[in-house]
């Protein structure tokens, strides 16, 4: 019996660990347990703060939610690294801007 996605949207790393905590350990498949491991690992947010964040960046900041699922992902600490996000030419941000997406990530930042 083969599964039919019924839709399909592009996740950030703490959403896809909590969906897969939501299936249960016990009932995941060997890839499934990798990606777990894999996304407690690198999750540097709360899955509710990072779709939030998505929805920050994308409607207000302007950016694609591709680039914006990237960023949460990512989560830069500088605006150089941020500025790797826009390199390649197709848009220049003002560093003011860039400073704005910052500070946005530092509000939403896990303190450790």
């Amino acid at each position: 019996m083969s599964k039919k996605a019924l839709r399909e949207r592009p996740l950030t790393i703490p959403e896809a660990k909590k969906l897969l905590e939501s299936i249960g350990e016990d009932k995941l498949d060997q890839f499934q347990r990798r990606s777990l491991d894999y996304t407690s690992k690198f999750s540097k947010v709360e899955p509710e703060k990072a779709e939030e964040l998505v929805k920050i960046l994308s409607e207000k900041h302007g950016l694609e939610v591709e680039e914006a699922i990237s960023i949460v992902n990512i989560m830069p600490e500088s605006i150089e690294e941020i500025r790797v996000f826009f390199a390649g030419g197709r848009k220049i941000v003002e560093t003011s801007k860039l400073q704005e997406i910052l500070n946005l990530l530092n509000t939403y930042r896990k303190k450790e």
